[in-house]
């Protein structure tokens, strides 16, 4: 079952984050996950396995665009279509809002997650990613 998290869930989905290797110094779990429970626009969906989150995918609409970020699966859970329904979930989130279209980041160095994404028919955009912080 996929359903919304709540704020219990926050230390077995960010755990589950950094399992999956999804975590970067420069941006904090926790922020990104209270902000995405705390917004109007935004939620994270989990899915609960044995041992805790077994599956997990944050999601926000910015008003353009649905994006996609932490879309973690355990080792465990892996290759039995969870990934697949959490991206399904999410999408269902974000139509539901009215959002046209979906997007997401992937580093390019990520083989695996590019194959994922392509099977589930999303395409590269011909687009360039610019960014920095914005500091205090």
């Amino acid at each position: 079952m996929i359903r919304e998290a709540q704020a219990a869930d926050q230390a077995a989905v960010i755990a589950l984050w950094h399992a999956c290797g999804l975590t970067r110094p420069w941006n904090d779990p926790v922020q990104d996950f209270t902000r995405a429970l705390d917004g109007a626009t935004s939620t994270v969906l989990v899915a609960d396995g044995e041992g805790g989150a077994a599956g997990s995918v944050m999601i926000g609409d910015d008003g353009h665009r649905g994006w996609v970020y932490y879309l973690a699966v355990a080792e465990s859970a892996r290759r039995t279509g969870l990934g697949r329904a959490l991206m399904a979930a999410a999408e269902d989130w974000l139509r539901a809002r009215g959002c046209p279209k979906i997007q997401l980041m992937v580093r390019d160095s990520n083989a695996e997650a590019l194959g994922f994404y392509a099977a589930l028919g999303l395409e590269p955009q011909g687009v360039v990613t610019l960014g920095r912080f914005l500091k205090d």
